[in-house]
């Protein structure tokens, strides 16, 4: 049987080589509000419904993700500055021209972005190889217009993917992808040429699953200590990645917010903890520990292979 080819080795915690973040930090935590533009009326998708619930116009579901753009980002935004919170913010690209507050917000705090696509609605899989190859150059120079970033990530639209995605994001430069949701820890993501990381996302202490499952917020708080204990401590032998994932049309809802500056004040509360950007951490990840890895599942690959 013919497998296609794996893009991330299978790299068992127990004994790959340990990470050391900096200043001694057990846990590098990042955090990730989804800024996001969804189209009233979004083109056809052949293969996916952005509205499935029911005939375009879906004013409910829209209205819902637009309330995070007219409100709940501004009230996120209170308490992320409160605990000095260096985003990286997941972003749909066009938020820069259809909400300009919001950019310019993000931009004068230093924040990353993040590509997210250029809309939410749009998706890398029904996409060219072409298409896809337009596509982070649309990326890269719309980021770079707005606020002179170079784009350095990206968090699929909708995480949505294809095939060639890594080789594609590659090869615009990009460093980081965080669709890969299966680890603790940064690791390689092979592609045709350069180089590309995962730096682990979250759909666990994400908004978006949490609430829409009708837990309530103080569950999500609950999840997040519990989370974060789990890994400061596993981060005593070899640094850990937490990401906090939030999006202002859940989070920044009146009865939530008090939740996240809850989560917050307990995190950053710890001494050994790195509020760092997706890009440091993948920055800190290639330079110091990328060869280790890969050297490591070389010689994982020979064990296995002498068997």
């Amino acid at each position: 049987m013919s497998l296609p080819p794996h893009r991330v080795d299978y790299l068992p915690m127990v004994d790959r080589p340990n990470i050391s973040w900096p200043n001694g930090a057990r846990v590098a935590l990042w955090v990730a509000p989804n800024v996001e533009h969804y189209e009233y009326l979004p083109p056809r998708d052949p293969r996916r419904n952005p509205w499935p619930r029911s005939p375009h116009p879906d004013v409910q579901g829209y209205s819902h993700r637009d309330y995070g753009n007219r409100v709940g980002f501004w009230r996120m935004l209170e308490v992320l500055d409160q605990h000095n919170v260096r985003c990286t913010a997941s972003t749909n690209l066009a938020v820069f021209e259809h909400y300009p507050d919001v950019g310019k917000s993000m931009a004068d705090r230093g924040w990353e972005i993040m590509s997210h696509g250029i809309y939410n609605t749009r998706y890398l899989s029904s996409m060219s190889e072409q298409d896809e190859r337009e596509f982070y150059q649309d990326c890269i120079d719309t980021l770079h217009q707005h606020t002179g970033q170079r784009l350095r990530g990206m968090l699929g639209p909708a995480v949505s993917n294809n095939l060639h995605t890594p080789d594609l994001m590659a090869e615009a430069g990009l460093t980081y992808h965080a669709d890969w949701l299966h680890d603790d820890q940064p690791v390689p993501i092979r592609v045709n040429d350069g180089c590309l990381v995962s730096v682990p996302y979250s759909i666990e202490l994400n908004d978006v699953p949490v609430f829409l499952h009708h837990h309530d917020t103080s569950d999500f708080v609950e999840m997040v200590k519990a989370q974060f204990d789990t890994l400061y401590e596993e981060g005593a032998a070899s640094g850990r990645v937490m990401a906090l994932a939030l999006h202002p049309y859940l989070m920044g809802m009146p009865h939530r917010i008090d939740g996240l500056d809850e989560m917050l004040d307990y995190v950053l509360g710890h001494e050994l903890v790195w509020q760092a950007t997706a890009s440091e951490i993948a920055d800190h990840f290639i330079e110091h520990h990328y060869e280790d890895f890969v050297d490591h599942a070389v010689s994982l690959q020979a064990a296995n292979d002498a068997r």
